[in-house]
């Protein structure tokens, strides 16, 4: 940073203040990760500098003979880590991934179906404050009150009734394994299109940890940080039959120059993620979060749906008395940055809310295992219990400090 420094000490003093803000903390918010170093230097490279408008091999401008090896390295690691016959890594954001599968294969007022929003779901997937829910009849599905987890046969019924376009699958704050396949099965029962949207579980998928969604679904859209650990973007991939609709769908039909310094660092991310290393990457993952649900209900916390399979959790505060907001700010004043979350049945506003999300990716790329998601489980849960409590929320600060500390920044 020694020219940012000299240039715009404020910048620099902020972005200094952040890097202390993340290697003295934990990070436990479910959809961020720390990337590696190659990221970085990657994402702040001179293939900034360059517009590259249009796809490898058919440009709309000169000079760009590298920015195309870029990006069909991206395309073709992409395909190879997921088994994919078509790529897309021109999408700014999975949000812009999922808007092009629905701009390439749905018309407006069409009928998307999709999880509702306070039970897992996302913006994206059909709230009436996206452009989903402006541009589409939108119906959803929700959890089973019980068990809250997703039943296929209530999904199904509710395709048959409602005859939708587009079926979504995937989710934002689910804690539990979808079944892509049963998702699929019901979309070619009522001559639907399948979508899953796996960002959150990008890397658990991609590594065998969970089910792929490629090659199962008809389009899987991804966020390439989360669980994939590289910079913020989208993706989509599909077989070769949707593949000219999707790329005009991204370009021209939705954006213009394609962000090339971050498709350069999806690249190294890719790269990253198709070695062995990054395999046990996300099986410890899961570990981590499943032994960090085990001590949050050893402490009397009640989870949603009882426990977890992937790398989130989340936690009902309904009991202790105190909403997600209370719970979010007493924790990040303790050193663990978490976030507020609705939960099924949910009574209060996103705003506020009745639950916590907790996450482990980012947590697990430092290098942090079970042992640590016994401590850090016990102090969310002394946290959460007594939020007013200011000195002991202090003490728990310090030790925070402490074992974070320890650990590098940057995954290896």
């Amino acid at each position: 940073m020694s020219y940012l420094s000299k240039t715009d000490p404020e910048i620099a003093d902020i972005i200094e203040k952040e890097r202390l803000r993340q290697f003295n903390g934990l990070e436990l918010i479910a959809s961020e990760n720390l990337v590696s170093r190659a990221v970085l230097e990657a994402m702040g490279s001179v293939m900034t500098n360059k517009y590259a408008e249009g796809y490898p091999g058919k440009r709309y401008y000169g000079g760009c003979e590298f920015h195309d090896m870029a990006e069909n390295l991206a395309r073709d690691r992409l395909k190879k880590l997921f088994g994919a016959e078509h790529a897309n890594v021109q999408p700014h954001s999975g949000t812009q991934a999922n808007m092009a599968v629905y701009f390439a294969f749905m018309n407006l007022g069409d009928t998307l179906m999709s999880m509702k929003l306070t039970q897992g779901g996302h913006l994206s997937h059909g709230s009436p404050v996206s452009f989903t829910g402006k541009f589409y009849r939108v119906v959803q599905y929700g959890v089973d009150p019980k068990t809250e987890m997703i039943d296929y046969g209530v999904v199904e019924e509710q395709a048959k009734k409602e005859r939708p376009k587009m079926l979504v699958c995937g989710a934002s704050a689910y804690p539990r394994t979808i079944d892509f396949k049963a998702f699929q099965e019901i979309a070619d029962g009522v001559d639907a299109y399948c979508m899953a949207d796996i960002a959150h579980i990008a890397g658990l998928c991609a590594t065998g940890v969970h089910q792929n969604s490629v090659n199962v679904v008809n389009f899987t859209t991804t966020t390439t940080h989360k669980t994939l650990r590289g910079p913020r973007g989208g993706a989509i991939m599909c077989n070769s039959e949707y593949a000219a609709a999707i790329d005009k769908a991204i370009f021209p039909g939705m954006q213009g120059g394609p962000l090339m310094h971050t498709i350069t660092a999806k690249a190294v991310c890719f790269k990253e993620a198709l070695s062995p290393s990054f395999t046990e990457y996300n099986k410890q993952i899961v570990k981590n979060a499943k032994m960090l649900a085990e001590t949050l209900i050893n402490n009397g916390l009640r989870l949603v749906s009882g426990g977890t399979d992937n790398h989130l959790i989340l936690i009902d505060l309904t009991a202790q008395g105190i909403t997600g907001l209370e719970a979010e700010n007493a924790l990040c004043s303790a050193g663990i940055t978490v976030n507020k979350n609705t939960i099924p049945n949910e009574t209060k506003s996103p705003f506020v809310t009745s639950g916590l999300r907790v996450g482990t990716p980012a947590i697990t790329s430092r290098g942090m295992k079970e042992s640590e998601m016994r401590q850090i489980g016990n102090w969310i849960s002394s946290v959460v219990k007594d939020v007013k409590n200011e000195a002991m929320i202090k003490d728990v600060q310090a030790k925070v400090t402490r074992m974070a500390s320890s650990f590098a920044l940057y995954p290896e």
